[in-house]
């Protein structure tokens, strides 16, 4: 038995809203995404930065990717802007290679689409996030 059909909004502009996973394949279709062994290779080629969206507990619970930088998602814009004023020193420029890892590669998507929408046009997501890294035997610690 289903229930009632939930009606097609329409947004003032007249389009139709969009959904989540909608949104996701959208936003991933404008980059490449990386899986867990090349995000690490290129990590320590110097070729990427490693950023750790995951929120405290997820971290304590599961450990760390060594090398990784902490940016919490509601900073992560801030810190990785170049032309910030609350950037990390590491946001050195606009070609800054970096991969976004949240737990499972969904949020991570999303940040990585805000990351391009400020001109760091090489941001990305690890597919899978941390799970797939941790699945793979990378290095974490605790």
């Amino acid at each position: 038995m289903s229930g009632p059909a939930i009606p097609r909004e329409r947004r003032p502009d007249g389009e139709r809203p969009t959904g989540v996973d909608e949104l996701l394949e959208r936003v991933r279709a404008g980059y490449a995404r990386v899986e867990a062994r090349e995000a690490y290779e290129a990590a320590l080629a110097g070729e990427a930065l490693l950023i750790d969206i995951r929120y405290a507990a997820l971290r304590k619970r599961d450990g760390l990717i060594p090398g990784a930088l902490v940016v919490e998602r509601n900073e992560l814009e801030w810190r990785l802007d170049p032309q910030g004023s609350h950037r990390l020193p590491e946001a050195t420029s606009h070609d800054v290679r970096a991969v976004v890892i949240c737990n499972e590669g969904y949020a991570s998507s999303l940040a990585a689409a805000s990351l391009h929408q400020l001109g760091l046009h090489r941001a990305t997501d690890l597919v899978g996030g941390f799970q797939a890294w941790r699945a793979a035997g990378l290095p974490v610690t605790s």
